[in-house]
């Protein structure tokens, strides 16, 4: 799995989500149910992982939306 986002944006990790599966990719929000244990303050950041040979497609969809910014360098997998 390949990271593409990591952010406490929890509407951003939700739309990027959202077009990931319209385009049938296959999408994990990594750590998406710490927030009850960290008493819902943000603290940790939400992960939004690819398998490795849907990430070029994903980072594609994300940067056509104008997400692109948000996007992990290849470098930091």
């Amino acid at each position: 799995m390949i990271e593409l986002i990591r952010t406490n944006d929890l509407v951003l990790i939700g739309f990027a989500e959202s077009l990931l599966e319209g385009a049938a990719i296959p999408v994990l929000v990594a750590d998406r149910h710490i927030s009850g244990m960290e008493g819902m303050i943000g603290a940790f950041p939400r992960r939004l992982l690819v398998p490795e040979d849907h990430a070029l497609q994903a980072r594609r969809i994300l940067t056509d939306a104008g997400l692109g910014h948000e996007l992990r360098d290849d470098a930091r997998r």
